[in-house]
């Protein structure tokens, strides 16, 4: 199959994502493809060993959801490692004193064109900032988080991700 469609036409325009319908040469169909600018996440660990995770509502899964902080690149001129920073402060009130990439994925390759940056980051023990309203910040031992993963108990998968990812690399340097 090509890089590239035969034809490609835009079917929604949203504030955030598009819907694209595409025709691509020998498949037998077309195809339904959301595009998105991308988004940046964020595991923030303290020194004292506990993760930061912010329960807030999504309404694409109508229900509370237990996740990093995470953004959408829809910031003019932002790179993903400001966003993940941003973000941090936005939903927990807690700035870094040091951030790592910890690598990428696609949310749903089949679907969309949505990547994730993935970072972690040592924070400050105590928020300098209130979290955005909506969200409450949960604060948990990091080693629980990792075996709640591995047992398939963390319901989103950047968070999950990002854990283990995160699992056995020395915490990031002031």
């Amino acid at each position: 199959m090509a890089d590239e469609p035969e034809r490609s036409e835009i079917a929604y325009q949203g504030r955030v994502v598009a819907v694209a319908r595409e025709w691509w040469p020998g498949a037998e169909h077309d195809y339904d493809v959301v595009r998105t600018p991308g988004a940046a996440a964020v595991l923030p660990v303290t020194r004292g060993g506990d993760v930061l995770l912010v329960r807030q509502f999504r309404p694409p899964i109508r229900r509370h959801i237990v996740e990093i902080p995470a953004g959408l690149l829809d910031v003019d001129g932002e790179d993903a490692l400001t966003c993940a920073g941003r973000e941090l402060l936005e939903e927990t009130g807690h700035r870094h004193d040091a951030i790592e990439f910890l690598g990428g994925i696609y949310s749903s390759a089949g679907v969309s064109n949505e990547y994730v940056h993935l970072f972690w980051a040592l924070v400050m023990s105590e928020p300098t900032a209130e979290p955005e309203p909506g969200i409450e910040v949960l604060r948990r031992p990091f080693a629980e988080m990792v075996t709640a993963a591995r047992a398939g108990r963390v319901r989103d998968a950047k968070t999950a991700l990002a854990l283990l990812m995160a699992d056995g690399r020395r915490a990031p340097r002031p």
